[in-house]
This record gives structure tokens, sequence and C-alpha cells, in this order.
């Protein structure tokens, strides 16, 4: 395909993404207050739907998700690789209702930001790690108490399609705290949608679920090293 349509594609997706961010975080923001707090994440739910058809649409991508059976009915802890924003989305769309971690000044940006507060994430600070650290353990377990899932990206941020970096054990760790089971996801994202980049590309984004790994009486690095290794693993099939 050549650049130039690519460029055309890519702008025209980005037009429908930023036109209806424009359009549904006034709609969040005054749908919390006239619907129950535990149901406000739907305003959110759409408009990830929307913005995975769009991307569908507008780029020309394909999904191949499996490992469907595997998703359980209470609460979890998410941990998968992180490559671009495409997962932040889906795995809000497919785990609703879910409890993000942000950046906090993230919670500055008009409209957007205000409507982002308002459903409660762990909002950190990058800067202050072990303040970070604490805040997920702490605000995470009272999220997941609320019948909240929590998604970590254990990577830390977004990595190109061919490296992977070393996974924390912060999210073992909560999932050990809390006393749920981890549930790890691998996919290949960044192929489509890179990271810190305008153009994205047509192609199949392959996602897979892994089986639920229960959490009591485990170790938090070595659950992190499972996690990773069967990360890693599928990451290299999915090639």
């Amino acid at each position: 395909m050549g650049r130039l349509i690519l460029y055309l594609r890519s702008a025209l997706f980005y037009l429908g993404y930023y036109l209806s961010t424009l359009v549904i975080a006034p709609v969040c923001i005054v749908g919390a207050w006239l619907v129950p707090r535990e149901r406000a994440y739907v305003f959110y739910y759409a408009w990830c739907r929307f913005v995975l058809l769009w991307f569908r649409v507008s780029i020309g991508v394909r999904y191949e998700i499996s490992g469907l059976e595997n998703l359980v009915r209470r609460p979890v802890v998410v941990l998968a690789n992180h490559q671009s924003e495409w997962e932040t989305i889906f795995l809000y769309n497919l785990l609703a209702p879910v409890c993000p971690i942000l950046k906090r000044e993230l919670l500055r940006i008009p409209f957007w930001g205000w409507a982002l507060k308002l459903q409660q994430p762990i909002a950190i600070d990058r800067s202050k790690p072990h303040e970070a650290g604490k805040s997920i353990l702490t605000q995470g377990k009272d999220r997941l108490s609320r019948g909240m899932s929590v998604i970590i990206f254990p990577e830390g941020s977004r990595i190109a399609t061919d490296r992977m970096k070393k996974f924390s054990r912060g999210g073992a760790k909560l999932a050990i705290a809390a006393g749920v089971p981890i549930l790890p996801i691998v996919h290949n994202a960044g192929y489509c949608w890179p990271p810190r980049q305008f153009l994205k590309y047509p192609g199949r984004i392959s996602l897979a679920i892994g089986p639920p790994v229960e959490t009591t009486g485990a170790d938090a690095s070595q659950l992190t090293e499972q996690v990773e290794s069967w990360i890693r693993s599928q990451s290299a099939i999915s090639r």
C-alpha cells in the first residue's frame, strides 16, 4: 500500500478518534451524575467499542481473538504486554467494568481528563516509582473488592514489537494481596498501531487470553516469571 494512502487512512482514523472523544467526554461527565456510579462505565465502554470498530474500518485491520473461554466472572488482575494504545482500549471493552492505571497528568486534560477522573482510575506519578507501587497496591485492592478488574502492563511503558522488557512484580503482588487470579494476555497490536507513531497499518491483530493463574499462597516473583514466560512464548508464536 502506498505511503500516501497510509497517511490518508491514518488521518481519517484520527479524525474519527478525536471527534468521538470530544463527543463522549461531556457525555461521560454528565452521565456520571445521572446513573449509579457502578453503571457509569457504559459510556466509556461505548467509546471503546466505537474506536475499535472505526480502527478496523478506516485502517483495514482484522481482529483474531483466542482463549475467550478463559474469561472468569469475577475480578482479576490482568497482566499483558504493552505495544500500543489499542490494547488499553480493547481490554477495557473486553473486561468492563475495569479500573485503568494511568499517568496522573492525563487527568489534567480538559474534558477527557475530567471524564477519566470520574471513573476513579489509579493515577500514578511515574517519577516516584515507590509511591506509585504503593498506590497500585492500596487502590487496586479497593477497586478489586468493589468488583472491578485491574489491568497492569508490567513492562511499565509501550515497547516496540521486536522487544519486551522484564516484567515488574507489582501486578503479582496486588493479585496475591487481593486474593484474585491473574489473567495473562498477549497480543501483537504494535504491528498495526505502532507506539508513538502517526501512521497506522492494515493487517491482523492477534490476541490470546491465557488460563487464569491462581495466586493463593503463591510467591510474587515466581508468579511473575510464570506469566512472563507464557507471554513471551505466545508472543513469539504470534509474529
